[in-house]
């Protein structure tokens, strides 16, 4: 029988867990990656040969009890750094590889590194940082064949053949710092978050126990490895024994998944919505999407007796996404509920979670059998979470408690005694907890607006709703005066790939619509029961109640198969027509 990922590996350091996994998988890939367009790998037992070859290179190079810095695109030279450095007790520092040279810079400073390693592609900024810092920091590239990088790793295997065992004999306790991670924000605001190998350990023990993985998962690990989700997102499915893969750029990922055979995915909101959409819309151009519509009832009839056959009849869909796709895990925001539902109706299990980078950081999640569209899910095991101060809907601050709780922010004694209260790790979110204990965020405590007529505003709620508009790559709310009221504004920045587009769907064409007239004063209080359509579960948060408006005023239609296809082109015909019917009942 198959052994899952909570099969005996109870690793209590990060060591631990990869030294269990190889033992348990040694033939199994943990890496495979690209050199000069060729899919190559590492084995579990190639993995620990090369960490303790590139280690004990380290130790010879007196990298040793010291923080070593990280910075690159995610590749398995970036890891193998990160797993030599905190198997051999040195503490790791990822940097945001999107940092400017002064920001960087101020990060070098404040870390107190010994050594940067660095993706060559960064080589003009470490050049200027090597300016400033070349007498106290050293810099090495990571590149391959003749790097610096490469020399080190081929110095330690000569060592270790020779019998130099500093590093392996070097012992690593749980109470030991693993990492430094800097938190979001400008590089003078933001604190360094100190996890030791128990609070990361204990968080993947968590997900280990919790979620289903298998040896035989392949992971693309897409999110960037200097934030706590994509770090310790790879460190979860290689304590599992699964096979870790490179994507070769976003435009890329659907290639990718194919070539691969990606089984789990781990993504943030906007990625997996636009994955979802583009697959949609290429269902949508092949003229497939009535066959779609009509395998969803009998799916969902044969799943309540018992029988899932969503995989073999939705097969289409998931051959265009890699054909082996089974998983989606989904953090840093809300997912459109449309979307969670649309993807798990095709027999992609799609789950959310909620966390911090000071809690390693997962500390909400939902299971594969128990997903709930529009919550962040239930407590990890080890997990406690409980809300203060809830106002009379239940909202109040998420305050949690357990093992993955950092050990405190660097040279910042003051800030962690108010992060952290009693044990208590106050998370400055809002949110409630519902009847079947799944958490639900409404917003940041912090970012709380109160307009003039008393009623609290979340600028997260609408900014969430904006990012499901097409076109908005990001956005931010705020608050100005106006003739002495307090006003909300909003700043867009478009994507501008999406804006090279020429049409539209229809129900963007009905969110136009129902904004204009929103605007214009008309009235918009009518609304249709859009449930009889097929394909009402595919509508978009953002546009359902435009078009149920627009729906209910004889705006947009449906067709003679029971469908909506709010994600289909709007022709031009369909606009004019459309435009027509506005003028002469919405703006007579």
């Amino acid at each position: 029988m198959e052994k899952i990922a909570s099969y005996v590996n109870k690793g209590r350091t990060i060591k631990e867990l990869i030294y269990n996994a190889a033992g348990e998988f040694p033939q199994r890939y943990a890496f495979r990656f690209k050199e000069d367009g060729e899919i190559k790998g590492r084995t579990f037992t190639e993995l620990i040969e090369n960490i303790e070859s590139f280690g004990t290179g380290m130790i010879l190079r007196g990298y040793d009890d010291c923080r070593i810095g990280i910075i690159g695109e995610n590749s398995f030279p970036w890891f193998l750094t990160f797993l030599s450095a905190v198997c051999g007790g040195n503490i790791a520092v990822p940097f945001d590889k999107g940092l400017t040279e002064t920001e960087l810079e101020t990060c070098v400073a404040r870390s107190g590194i010994k050594v940067l390693f660095y993706d060559k592609r960064f080589q003009n900024v470490v050049d200027h940082i090597k300016a400033q810092h070349g007498d106290k920091v050293d810099f090495i590239c990571m590149a391959g064949e003749g790097s610096l990088s490469q020399t080190i790793m081929e110095e330690g295997r000569k060592a270790l053949d020779a019998g130099e065992n500093r590093y392996l004999s070097k012992k690593v306790s749980e109470e030991d710092t693993a990492v430094f991670l800097f938190t979001s924000g400008t590089t003078s605001d933001s604190k360094i978050v100190m996890l030791s190998h128990h609070n990361i350990a204990s968080n993947i023990r968590d997900m280990l126990e919790m979620e289903i993985f298998f040896p035989t998962d392949v992971n693309m690990a897409f999110l960037p490895f200097h934030h706590s989700f994509g770090l310790v997102g790879c460190l979860v499915f290689l304590s599992s024994g699964a096979d870790n893969v490179f994507c070769d750029g976003l435009k890329y990922v659907q290639k990718n998944f194919a070539e691969y055979k990606v089984s789990v995915f781990v993504g943030v909101p906007l990625l997996v919505e636009n994955l979802y959409f583009k697959v949609m819309k290429q269902i949508e151009k092949q003229g497939k999407t009535k066959t779609v519509n009509t395998g969803l009832k009998p799916s969902k009839f044969l799943r309540k007796v018992g029988l899932d056959m969503r995989r073999k009849i939705f097969g289409e869909i998931i051959d265009k996404l890699g054909g082996s796709l089974r998983l989606i895990i989904s953090g840093a925001a809300s997912l459109d509920p449309a979307v969670s539902e649309g993807l798990n109706n095709f027999g992609i299990s799609t789950i959310q979670g909620y966390g911090l980078t000071e809690t390693s950081p997962v500390l909400t999640a939902e299971r594969p059998w128990a997903v709930s569209p529009g919550s962040v899910g239930t407590p990890m095991n080890s997990v406690k979470i409980r809300i203060e101060e809830k106002d009379e809907n239940g909202i109040g601050e998420i305050v949690a408690q357990g093992p993955n709780v950092m050990q405190g922010y660097y040279n910042q004694p003051e800030e962690t005694a108010k992060a952290i209260v009693d044990g208590w790790f106050y998370t400055g979110d809002l949110g409630k907890i519902d009847g079947k204990g799944n958490l639900i965020i409404t917003g940041r405590k912090k970012n709380v607006i109160v307009l003039k007529n008393g009623k609290n505003v979340f600028p997260e709620e609408i900014e969430e709703m904006i990012m499901k508009l097409p076109y908005v790559s990001e956005c931010m709310m705020f608050t100005r005066e106006k003739h002495n009221e307090l006003v909300l504004w909003c700043e867009i920045v478009y994507e501008p790939a999406l804006l090279e587009e020429e049409s539209i769907t229809r129900e963007q064409l009905a969110v136009i619509l129902y904004r204009y007239a929103t605007y214009q004063g008309y009235n918009v209080s009518q609304r249709a029961d859009l449930s009889g359509f097929v394909d009402a579960g595919t509508i978009s948060t953002y546009a359902q109640e435009a078009l149920s408006w627009a729906n209910a005023q004889g705006l947009v239609l449906g067709f003679e198969d029971d469908s909506l296809r709010p994600q289909g082109n709007a022709s031009r015909a369909q606009i004019a027509a459309v435009l027509m019917r506005f003028c002469q009942t919405v703006a007579e």
